[in-house]
């Protein structure tokens, strides 16, 4: 999933927005979460995690990305500029894809 979309949405004459991006934060970070013990569990596996270390590294990736648009959700939700919010995501090519979805519109 990519928070491209998302984070255009919040256009501020949506009543439900600031409490929609909040709730939607909320499910990545429940999804987030879910995919960490998950890939604990397979970690865990000794023979697994030496057979697919390099797929396992995925779940690293998917984690950080889920954080970042946790946060940048959030830092909408909390009254920040789409701008601003997106120059505080770590991940380049997700912050890349961000700004090139602002343009667009």
């Amino acid at each position: 999933m990519s928070c491209v979309s998302l984070a255009a949405s919040n256009g501020g004459t949506d009543p439900y927005s600031d409490a929609l991006h909040r709730v939607i934060a909320g499910e990545l970070r429940e999804m987030r979460d879910t995919l960490e013990r998950l890939a604990e569990v397979l970690v865990g596996d000794e023979h697994f995690a030496r057979a697919y270390l390099e797929q396992l590294q995925s779940f690293d990736y998917l984690i950080q990305h889920a954080d970042e648009c946790v946060n940048l959700l959030e830092r909408i939700a909390g009254g920040q500029d789409s701008l601003t919010a997106i120059s505080h995501v770590r991940l380049g090519v997700v912050q890349d894809r961000l700004r090139a979805a602002l343009q667009a519109n």
